[in-house]
């Protein structure tokens, strides 16, 4: 499958864009369609060691993958039912239920701190405040953009006293690099790879309560209509967490593999920034959602007679993977 277009534009784009064209079932009943992505590492070794498709090999279901470069291209497939299982981060899930996205959450992938705000010594910027008047680059509606709203609030600005350049993550790296911005709200193993191989970068904002989990969504109908498919899914997910809690070293080899990053990069982005130990969603999911949900309104990510916070119950689901973690 060829990547999609890319979410683009300001906040009240994206929300209307995820309102549109909405879908309510998965794929063909033939076929179960799960994404990958560099910042879900579990994702990745299951791809690589092919036990989803053992999961199904008995059924006569195919397993077909799609790669997802951020949680807004994760949402686009939710959005039009090209997936059936897709992950992003809290708040982006939360931000695509609440406009009308038939997703629920039963699985957290990571607590990761995966998202920092990133500049090179040259620029002279030392603290978010520097930022005022500043071009950074960020991707709308994933974790790295949110973490960029709440760290501007810490200092007293908005996103109207910063040039958002939206960029999908790759890309802001690159203009980082070329000087095309001045910070970039950094995503890993891309931001661990500027960290480590660049001189002069630097992770001048971190915070690691402000990333939202990485969330394992599934589409309503799919959870529905083919909840044995739905468990089998989750069986899957669960032994490749388990393999990867076990074998750090060999999980972030298969992710240096995927992500073309060297074994340092994804050494530091899997055994210092994730931790894979709780994934059952359950009330500090709910409380961080909640206490962020404003943010998606001030910011017109949302439809305007939306409730996120409302949302918040909706989409977390503490019970259907109970059974099987």
């Amino acid at each position: 499958m060829e990547r999609r277009q890319f979410l683009r534009g300001t906040g009240a784009a994206i929300g209307g864009s995820l309102v549109a064209g909405c879908v309510g079932g998965g794929s063909e009943s033939g076929t179960v369609t799960v994404d990958y992505a560099y910042y879900n590492p579990v994702s990745l070794v299951l791809r690589e060691k092919g036990w989803l498709g053992e999961a199904f090999a008995d059924t006569g279901t195919d397993v077909e993958w799609v790669l997802s470069l951020g949680s807004n291209q994760a949402n686009e497939y939710a959005q039009s039912g090209e997936a059936d299982v897709s992950s992003t981060a809290g708040i982006a899930a939360l931000m695509a239920r609440t406009n009308g996205v038939p997703i629920t959450t039963p699985y957290v992938y990571s607590e990761p701190e995966w998202t920092a705000l990133v500049t090179f010594e040259e620029t002279g910027i030392e603290s978010v405040a520097d930022l005022e008047g500043k071009r950074v680059a960020a991707t709308r509606g994933t974790d790295p953009y949110f973490f960029l709203l709440q760290a501007l609030g810490d200092a007293g600005l908005s996103e109207d006293d910063v040039e958002v350049v939206n960029l999908q993550h790759p890309e802001g790296q690159s203009a980082l690099v070329r000087g095309d911005v001045d910070a970039w709200a950094g995503l890993d193993p891309h931001m661990a790879e500027l960290e480590l191989e660049h001189d002069g970068a630097e992770l001048f904002f971190r915070e690691p309560r402000y990333n939202t989990y990485g969330f394992l969504n599934f589409l309503d109908g799919f959870l529905a209509d083919r909840t044995e498919d739905a468990t089998r899914v989750l069986e899957a997910y669960e032994r490749g967490r388990e393999w990867a809690i076990e074998n750090p070293e060999e999980t972030a080899g298969i992710l240096a593999d995927a992500s073309e990053m060297s074994a340092p990069v994804a050494e530091r982005v899997f055994t210092q920034r994730n931790d894979l130990s709780r994934p059952i969603p359950g009330e500090p999911h709910r409380e961080l959602l909640s206490d962020l949900s404003p943010i998606l309104e001030r910011e017109g990510l949302v439809t305007d007679d939306a409730d996120p916070a409302g949302n918040v119950d909706e989409l977390i689901d503490t019970e259907f993977a109970s059974e099987v973690v």
